[in-house]
């Protein structure tokens, strides 16, 4: 229940900047990809 209380912001506020979110989810995936093909 509190986790889900903690994500309720964060949704707003994804809402309000999604292309920052979108950027971040990006660079998220490709530091991913970066991180296993470098391993």
């Amino acid at each position: 229940m509190v986790m889900s209380k903690e994500k309720e912001p964060k949704e707003k506020s994804t809402k309000k900047e999604p292309k920052m979110t979108l950027k971040e989810k990006r660079a998220a995936k490709m530091a991913k990809r970066e991180e296993k093909s470098h391993a």
